[in-house]
C-alpha cells in the first residue's frame, strides 16, 4: 500500500473516537460521479453542511486530456464572467457529493470552483465499499505527473469557460491537501493555495517522485496549511520540517502560513464522517476566504 494514501484511511479510524456534533440524517444529493462515497458510508451516511445551487451555474462537466475525457464538476455564479478560479482537489474518495458541495460554497463567493476527478483513469473511487480495495486498485496507481497535466488542463478549460485565470486558487483535502502544495510549486499561474491536512513527507516512488518537504522553496505562491494537532497520520513534526524547508526559499514560500487545531483529528472539514468538528472546520473556511483575498484571487 501507498503509504502516501493512508491519512484518509486514518480519517475513518479517528472517527471511531467520538463524534461531537448531533446525529441527524440528511438527504444525500448525487450531484457528482455516483453521489456520495461508497467507502464512508458505513462511516456515516449523511452531510450536515448542504449548499443550495441556485443563482449558481452548476453541474458535471467534461475536460479533454490528450483524448480521455475527465469528469469534472464546476460551480460558478450565474451570468458572471471572468470569474476568479479555484481548483479543488478532492480526498480518495474522488469526486462525491461534500466535494460538489465544497465547489458550491465558493461559487457563491464569487469564485468558478472545478473539482476535477483526477482518479478517472484508474477507477471510480466514490464506488468503492472497500478501502484496501480502493487504495490498492486506485489511489496507488495515479502517478502525480497525471494530476498535475489534468490539474493544468481543467485551468486552460476554466480560462475557455468563463474564468479568470490569471486570478487561480487551489485548495484540496488530504490527498488533495498534498496536491495542493505540489500543484503550487508546478504551476505559476497559482496566486494562492490552501492545504487541508495534507501529507508533507513520504516515500519516494516512480509515480509519487517528489512530495510537499521537497518541493517547498519553489512554491509560486504561498499556501495556507490547516491541520490536526491530533492527527495520528500526519506528525507534527513534519510540520515543523515543512516550516524549514518553507524557510530556505523564496518570499512566496516564507510567506506560506500554518495554522494547526489542538486536539482535532484529520479529516475535521468531512461533515459527512463523525471526524468532522464543526469549529475548527468553520475556522478554516473563514481562513480560507480570507487568505484567497489577501492573495488576490
Amino acid at each position: 500500500m501507498n503509504t502516501n494514501t493512508l491519512n484518509d484511511a486514518q480519517a475513518l479510524l479517528d472517527a471511531k473516537e467520538g463524534d461531537s456534533h448531533p446525529t441527524r440524517r440528511t438527504a444525500i444529493a448525487a450531484t457528482a460521479g455516483a453521489g456520495f462515497a461508497a467507502a464512508v458510508l458505513p462511516v456515516t451516511g449523511q452531510t450536515l453542511v448542504q449548499t443550495s445551487a441556485e443563482g449558481l451555474q452548476a453541474g458535471k462537466v467534461q475536460i479533454e486530456v490528450n483524448g480521455f475525457a475527465v469528469p469534472a464538476y464546476r460551480a460558478m455564479p450565474k451570468g458572471v464572467t471572468n470569474a476568479p478560479v479555484v481548483l479543488v482537489v478532492p480526498e480518495i474518495f474522488g469526486l462525491h457529493e461534500h466535494i460538489a458541495d465544497v465547489t458550491r460554497r465558493l461559487a457563491h463567493l464569487g469564485y468558478m470552483a472545478i473539482a476535477p476527478d483526477l482518479m478517472a483513469r484508474q477507477g471510480d473511487a466514490a464506488s468503492y465499499a472497500d478501502m484496501g480495495k480502493l487504495m490498492g486498485e486506485v489511489v496507488s496507481k495515479v502517478p502525480d505527473a497525471q494530476v498535475m497535466a489534468d490539474l493544468n488542463a481543467t485551468v486552460a478549460w476554466a480560462g475557455r469557460n468563463g474564468g479568470d485565470t490569471q486570478r487561480l486558487a487551489v485548495t484540496g483535502f488530504c490527498w488533495g491537501g498534498r496536491i495542493t502544495w505540489l500543484y503550487t510549486a508546478h504551476q505559476p499561474l497559482v496566486k494562492a493555495g490552501v492545504a487541508w491536512y495534507g501529507r508533507l513527507v513520504g516515500q519516494r516512488t516512480e509515480l509519487t517522485p517528489l512530495h510537499p518537504v521537497d518541493v517547498a522553496a519553489k512554491l509560486h505562491a504561498p499556501v495556507l496549511g490547516l491541520y490536526g494537532g491530533a492527527d495520528t497520520g500526519i506528525g507534527l513534526d513534519t510540520v515543523d520540517a515543512m516550516k524549514g524547508a518553507l524557510a530556505t526559499g523564496p518570499a512566496t514560500a516564507k510567506a506560506s502560513h500554518f495554522v494547526v487545531y489542538p486536539d482535532t483529528p484529520h479529516a475535521f472539514h468531512a461533515d459527512y464522517r463523525p471526524s468532522y468538528r464543526k469549529e475548527a472546520a468553520q475556522d478554516g473556511w473563514r481562513r480560507l476566504t480570507q487568505w484567497l483575498r489577501q492573495h488576490g484571487v
